[in-house]
C-alpha cells in the first residue's frame, strides 16, 4: 500500500480536510493571492469540461485577451503551452497558485479552470477568487468516492458557492433549478436553442460538443464579447486532443475518446452509429474500465453499452491503479456479453481492433484520450498515449500487409 493510501486510512475524514484546507490557504499566501489580480473562469460538471475549457479560451482569445488555461489536457498561458502529465485534471493547490501568479506576471486578462468535485473535496479550489463559475452536466460519477450523488452534486455546488458574480448553467439539465437558486450578480443559461444555432458551426464531432460550444459561447456573452466573435471562435476549434479525435480517416477511420462514463459513452457510440456509411459496415469499440476501487458499478454497464452500438467488442487494460487488471476486464466482459474478446495487453487489443477493420469500418478506442500515463499497482506509470499506439500499430500493419 502507498503511503498516500495509508495516510488516508489512519486519519480522520475532518482531519484530512483540514490538512487540504491548510494547504490550500499556505499555497494563496505564498503566491500573493494571484487570483484577485485575473478573471478567473472556473468550468465544472460531469461531462464536457475540457472541452468546454477549450473552446471558452479560444473565444477569450478571439476576442483579444491573452488567457491562461488549466484543464486535463494542458497548462497554457498565452501562446506557452505544456501537457498536463499530473494524471490530475485539477492540479495540487502549491501548483495551481505558482501558475496564476505566473498568468499575471505574463500579463494574462483571464484564467479558465476545470473544477473537478474531486479537486473541491481536497480544498483545491479555495482562496482562489472565480468571477464566472459554469455548469456543463450532472450525472452520477465518483458515487463510490462521495458516497452518494447527493454529496457529489453538494461538491460541485460548492464552486458555485464561492463565486457571487456570473453563473453560467445548462438550463436543460434536470439539477439546473438547484444550480439556479444559488445567489450570484447575473445569471445566464445555455440550452437547446443555443446548441441548435452552433450544431452546423462546430467542426467536432458530436452532437454533445454543440453543447459544450453553446456553453463556452454563454460564458464569452457574459464577459461582454458578442456573439458573432463567439461563433467564429467556435468555427475555428477544428479538434479538441483525446475528444472524439479522429487519428485515422482511411481506408477505416479510428477515434480515440477520454470518455468512461456510461451516459457520455453511450452519446460517443451514437455519434458514431451515425457516421457509418452502410449496413454493411461495422463499428468495433476497444474498451476498459478505471480501477482503484472507483465506481465498480459503471463496468457492466459499460460493457452493455459496448454490446448495444459495437458489432465487435474488446475489452482490454486501462487504469486498474492496485486492482487486478483481469479482475476489471471480466466485470466489463460480463455485461458486453459472448461478443466480448479480453485482451489484457491494450497494445495488442488496439492491434486486434485495427485487424479487425475493414474499408468502411468505425474503430472508437475510449477510456484515456490523450492521457499520458496508464497507472498500475504501487503508483508506477507506464507512459502511454492511445493516439500514438493507433499510429505505430496501423503502420506495421499496412506494412506487413504490403510485403505479404
Amino acid at each position: 500500500m502507498q503511503a498516500k493510501e495509508l495516510i488516508k486510512k489512519i486519519i480522520p475524514p475532518f482531519l484530512l480536510s483540514w490538512y487540504h484546507f491548510i494547504l490550500a490557504f499556505l499555497g494563496a499566501i505564498l503566491y500573493g493571492f494571484p487570483s484577485r489580480k485575473l478573471k478567473v473562469i472556473g468550468v465544472t460538471g460531469t461531462n464536457g469540461k475540457t472541452t468546454t475549457t477549450e473552446m471558452t479560451a479560444r473565444i477569450l482569445e478571439e476576442a483579444g485577451y491573452k488567457v491562461a488555461l488549466v484543464n486535463s489536457i494542458r497548462f497554457k498561458i498565452g501562446e506557452s503551452e505544456e501537457p498536463n502529465m499530473f494524471k490530475m485534471t485539477m492540479p495540487g493547490r502549491f501548483f495551481i497558485q505558482k501558475f496564476l501568479r505566473h498568468a499575471v506576471k505574463n500579463g494574462a486578462k483571464y484564467a479558465v479552470l476545470e473544477v473537478t468535485s474531486e479537486g473541491i473535496k481536497q480544498h483545491r479550489h479555495r482562496f482562489i477568487h472565480f468571477d464566472t463559475a459554469v455548469l456543463t452536466n450532472l450525472n452520477p460519477e465518483h458515487i463510490e468516492s462521495h458516497g452518494s450523488f447527493e454529496k457529489y452534486r453538494e461538491a460541485k455546488e460548492e464552486l458555485f458557492r464561492s463565486c457571487r458574480n456570473i453563473h453560467v448553467i445548462n438550463e436543460d439539465d434536470p439539477n439546473a433549478n438547484y444550480f439556479l437558486s444559488f445567489s450570484s450578480a447575473k445569471k445566464f443559461t445555455f440550452g437547446k436553442e443555443d446548441k441548435n444555432l452552433l450544431l452546423y458551426s462546430s467542426k467536432l464531432f458530436g452532437e454533445f460538443n454543440a453543447w459544450n460550444a453553446a456553453a463556452a459561447c454563454k460564458v464569452g456573452l457574459s464577459q461582454g464579447i458578442d456573439w458573432d466573435i463567439c461563433k467564429k471562435a467556435i468555427e475555428k476549434v477544428d479538434k479538441i486532443p483525446g475528444r472524439m479525435e479522429q487519428v485515422i480517416a482511411e481506408p477505416f477511420k479510428v477515434f480515440v475518446d477520454y470518455v468512461f462514463i456510461p451516459n457520455a459513452l453511450e452519446k460517443v457510440y451514437q455519434t458514431i452509429k451515425s457516421l457509418v456509411i452502410s449496413h454493411q459496415s461495422k463499428v468495433i469499440c476497444v474498451l476498459g474500465a478505471a480501477g482503484g476501487g472507483r465506481d465498480k458499478w459503471k463496468r457492466p454497464v459499460l460493457g452493455e453499452l459496448a454490446s448495444k452500438y459495437c458489432q465487435e467488442i474488446i475489452v482490454t487494460n486501462e487504469d486498474p491503479y492496485d486492482e487486478p487488471p483481469m479482475e476489471i476486464i471480466e466485470q466489463v466482459a460480463k455485461g458486453a456479453g459472448e461478443k466480448a474478446q479480453k485482451i489484457l495487453d491494450r497494445r495488442e487489443a488496439i492491434r486486434r481492433a485495427l485487424e479487425l477493420a475493414k474499408p468502411g469500418d468505425t474503430v472508437v478506442i475510449t477510456g484515456k484520450g490523450s492521457e499520458p500515463w496508464i497507472c498500475v499497482a504501487n503508483g508506477r506509470k507506464i507512459p502511454w498515449d492511445d493516439r500514438k499506439v493507433v499510429f505505430e500499430e496501423y503502420e506495421e500493419l499496412r506494412n506487413s500487409r504490403t510485403q505479404s
